[in-house]
């Protein structure tokens, strides 16, 4: 079956923007119908089909196509690259090379599952919880840093009070306090 120029563009806009209903806008379809005519064009063998081939079509051209974005994306969601980051440390500032996070694989996971109409759902399931995972990382990592700042703070209350009480024990600990930090 031949598919009429709006079911091409529908197809094309798809590939390019992994979102089946701004897709459907896009090629011209009214934003009303645009969600359903989406699901119903991705149904489409024909469609299906076209998308199939132009993806593989892609996958030859040497500028930055739509098969070397989905590669990209496939090595952030896997940890196989890695990016220079710049830390703080003793001596000063230095670079270091580090995999992506949880989060910014769970993004390259969600943007490489959008192309493919038939993704599985149990790949969702395990993104939601790589997602869990990742809060509950960073959620214990706030807490470390909120429970440090408190004893920092602690710290600094606890010389304030000394030094009421006894000024002179005051400076020599708060001296060697000073030492270490």
């Amino acid at each position: 079956m031949k598919l009429t120029e709006k079911q091409k563009k529908f197809a094309d806009y798809y590939i390019e923007l992994g979102n089946a209903t701004q897709a459907a806008i896009k090629a011209g379809y009214s934003k009303k119908t645009a969600n359903t005519i989406a699901a119903q064009n991705l149904a489409k063998l024909s469609i299906k089909k076209y998308i199939d081939e132009r993806m593989e079509q892609l996958a030859s051209e040497r500028i930055m196509s739509a098969q070397e974005i989905l590669e990209r994306l496939s090595l952030i969601a896997k940890a196989d690259i890695k990016e220079t980051v710049v830390i703080a440390n003793a001596e000063g500032y230095s670079e270091v090379e580090k995999p992506p996070d949880f989060k910014v694989q769970i993004q390259a996971m969600k943007e490489l599952l959008k192309r493919y109409p038939d993704n599985d759902r149990l790949l969702e399931q395990q993104l939601r919880k790589l997602k869990a995972e990742a809060d509950v990382s960073e959620a214990k990592s706030k807490i470390l840093t909120d429970t440090a700042n408190k004893l920092e703070g602690n710290l600094k209350t606890n010389q304030l009070l000394m030094a009421l009480v006894n000024p002179q024990l005051a400076e020599s600990e708060g001296d060697d306090l000073d030492d270490k930090v």
